[in-house]
């Protein structure tokens, strides 16, 4: 059995929910590099599928912690962050795969760039397809511009293409606002200093959040494409061309607008309400004009519009305008 060290160079975090399999395949990608000592903490958001057990029989080394309930992101790697003894902690989603020697250079892009609170590394898919790994921080431009359609029409444009920086090479090296939570590295010695997780944020806008508050420390952000990891969440996203009707879909949908909302509120004051207004907006314009046109799928985007404008007032009233998070599990 291998055993984990006392005083590790990495805490690897990785929160799991209902995800077995892919946690396995996620394990087996971290054990398998070499180099830096590291120590592996998984904590189980109250999984029914025996993600834990299965954590506990074919990794034993591994720190398991059983939440008890769904904490969401934000909480649930709050929890491994107070038990998390290494110098670095990186963040690793349970369907993300290290290549090998990832946590090596990882390492030492860290040591070499002191002057980084948070660094990245580019997010692919299985079949090789780059995913969004280096972003700028939500804004109404940015919100617009993605929403609108624009950003994805004209993505090789520095404007329209400026929020996933589709316009850039992605084996190039940048700094950036803020990097998804599939992988990412953090000193812990700046962990500390600007705070945890914000655990208002119940799933979306935390790790938004925290490379904000890393950047208003003084720090940088850093995208570092040597860094390659396979991600699943984002190869299937993908695939998604519309939002979902289904109950599952929608409740995702749901979350992710009180979480912009409390994000807009906390850091941007009254444009929460600017915030849901452009969406709602842009859906009211969009049911106005499919009610007067003649297509296939004509009742499935009025919908959708009907959809997204009764989430969004629902997420204001849930949050208070996006001041306050509602109780967990959302």
């Amino acid at each position: 059995m291998i055993s984990q060290p006392r005083n590790p160079d990495i805490s690897v975090v990785i929160v799991s929910f209902n995800t077995c399999n892919l946690l396995r395949e996620c394990l087996q990608s971290v054990f398998s590099q070499t180099g830096p000592s590291f120590e592996v903490i998984v904590v189980d958001n109250a999984s029914r599928d025996g993600s834990l057990q299965m954590v506990e029989r074919e990794f034993p080394s591994a720190i398991a912690i059983q939440a008890g309930a769904n904490l969401g992101f934000a909480a649930a790697n709050n929890l491994a962050f107070r038990k998390a003894k290494g110098k670095y902690v990186v963040l690793l989603n349970s369907d993300a795969f290290f290549a090998p020697g990832t946590l090596s250079r990882a390492l030492d892009s860290m040591k070499a760039s002191p002057a980084t609170g948070l660094g990245g590394g580019l997010l692919v898919g299985r079949d090789g397809g780059w995913q969004p790994s280096a972003r700028l921080f939500p804004s109404l431009l940015n919100d617009f511009l993605s929403l609108s359609g624009l950003a994805a029409l004209f993505p090789r444009s520095r404007f329209f293409g400026r929020t996933d920086r589709t316009w850039a090479d992605p084996r190039l090296p940048a700094d950036t606002d803020w990097v998804p939570g599939a992988f990412s590295i953090i000193p812990r010695d700046v962990l500390e200093q600007v705070g945890y997780f914000d655990e208002n944020f119940f799933l979306y806008y935390e790790e938004v959040d925290l490379c904000r508050r890393i950047r208003l420390a003084g720090y940088r952000v850093s995208y570092w494409p040597e860094l390659e990891v396979v991600h699943i969440g984002g190869e299937s996203s993908r695939q998604v061309k519309r939002l979902s009707l289904s109950s599952s879909g929608s409740q995702l949908t749901l979350w992710r607008m009180r979480s912009a909302l409390l994000y807009y509120r906390k850091h941007h004051h009254a444009m929460a309400w600017l915030a849901m207004t452009i969406e709602t907006g842009w859906h009211r314009l969009r049911l106005l004009r499919n009610s007067f046109r003649n297509h296939e799928d004509k009742q499935v985007r009025i919908a959708e519009s009907q959809a997204v404008i009764h989430l969004y007032g629902k997420a204001w009233k849930e949050t208070h305008g996006g001041r306050l998070s509602p109780a967990r599990p959302w």
